[in-house]
Parts: C-alpha cells; structure tokens; sequence
C-alpha cells in the first residue's frame, strides 16, 4: 500500500504516493549531452568503492529514474547522480527506485550542468514538475548539488523548512556531508583523456580519496620508496663492513657484544 504523505484537497496543495514503476510505463531515454557527464558520474562512485565506503545497503546510481505519484499522475526523473543511504532489497539491474515504497528517501541528488537547459533549476509545479520542484518539494532530498564542469562553480544547496538553501563551503572549499561522513569539493586534473574539473571526496582527516589510477600510482610510490629504503641500508652495510676490513676486522668473526 501506498503511504499517502497529504490528505489535502486543495488544488494548490500535492497529493503524493509512492508506488511502483508501472510495468508499461516507459523511462525517457535522452541522448546523453555530453561525453563527459559519464565520466563525472562514474569517478565519483569509484573513488567511493575503492575507499570501502559502499555497502550492499546503500543504491548509488546515475541517469536513473525516481519515481512518484502526484495528483494520481506518475513521474519518473533521473538525476546525473544520486545516492540511497538505505534500500529494503538489493536488487541487481534496476529501472527505477521509487522511495518509501522501496527504501529511504535519496540523501543526495547531483545534477551537472551541460550546454543545454536541462531544468536544473526549473520549479515549475504543473506536471511534469521541473526537477528542482521534484527534489525540494515532492522527494524532499536533503542535499541537492548543481556543478558546473567546465568552470568548476559547485552549488551545494540544503533543504531547510522546506526550500532549499545555498551552502557556502569551508575554507577549503569543501562542503561536509554529514551521512556519508566525507566532504566534497571540486578538483582540478585530468582523467580518461578529460581535463577540467571533477567531484572528488575527502575524508575527516582531509585525505582525497584516490581513483584506481591514483591508487596504482600510489602503490607505485610505495614500492619505489621501499626499494630505495633497502638499497640505502645495503649500501651502509657495505660501507660498514669495508671499514671494519680496512681496520684489520673480520665482519664475520666479530666478538659478542657483553
């Protein structure tokens, strides 16, 4: 059964169900705008699978369908990415997720800006909805992000009494997020042939974390750093035991310490 989240019956106010994907209803499949939303979406869940930080639980997903019925009229929209702290059922291979019905409300909802309007910011109330009115008024996200890739502008918005509330971020120029226990912010670099900017994620202690390629890199450091280490103390070694040579001391016959 579906729980219905207003009784009003004023045509200004919202009725709102939360029901299952009809099996004949049909997700817009638009075009992706760009070749680089892809790539932003997806290293933003990398870094967060490598790091640990993603359990069976959680639904992290992008250009995935949310759904809701208003007004007894159903509406799916897909965010460029989205998070779930807390599903009822892992299920592999989903069209849509429709909250309440299925598990928690979306904690995050990413949009990245792209050549082309894409309602973003539209609060337009007649169906369909634009999806700022969708997330702040319907879904009730708590965090929704807009980012810009190509100039780098992050707007963290924050969902107080009801509207949504611009954030500035911290000296830093990050933004903490308080479910995930990480902050975001914005970087600048080159990835899978894309240079510009990125969401990238820290820990508590201000550490990024990596993405796979990092990571290897990373390893890569540690190996060499390591390698170095025991050349350094074969060389000392060496150097040790052509002095105690040169002072008439067998290296291998040394007396017992008392």
């Amino acid at each position: 059964m579906a729980t219905q989240l207003s009784q009003a019956k004023s045509p200004t106010e919202l009725v709102i169900t939360w029901e299952a994907l009809p099996k004949d209803f049909q997700l817009e499949d638009e075009p992706v705008e760009n070749t680089g939303q892809p790539l932003l979406a997806g290293a933003s869940r990398e870094s967060l699978e490598i790091s640990g930080f993603i359990q069976p639980q959680m639904l992290i997903a992008s250009n995935f369908g949310l759904c809701a019925t208003v007004n007894g009229q159903f509406i799916a929209k897909a965010p460029d990415w989205v998070y779930v702290p807390l599903v009822n059922e892992v299920v592999g291979n989903r069209k849509s997720y429709t909250p309440n019905l299925e598990g928690d409300i979306p904690a995050i909802a990413i949009e990245f800006l792209s050549d082309t309007e894409g309602g973003e910011y539209s609060v337009k109330r007649t169906y369909p909805p634009g999806k700022w009115f969708f997330y702040e008024q319907i879904l009730q996200i708590p965090i929704y992000i807009i980012f810009e890739p190509y100039g780098g502008l992050l707007e963290y918005y924050q969902l107080e009494n009801k509207r949504y509330e611009l954030k500035q971020p911290d000296e830093n120029g990050r933004h903490w997020i308080d479910v995930m226990g990480l902050f975001l912010g914005t970087w600048q670099g080159t990835k899978e042939g894309r240079t510009g900017y990125w969401l990238r994620w820290w820990d508590r202690d201000g550490n990024l974390l990596p993405w796979a390629v990092e990571q290897i890199e990373q390893e890569r450091q540690r190996a060499e750093q390591e390698r170095q280490r025991a050349e350094q103390e074969r060389q000392q070694k060496e150097q040790l035991i052509a002095y105690l040579q040169s002072q008439g001391i067998d290296p291998n016959n040394l007396p017992p310490f008392s």
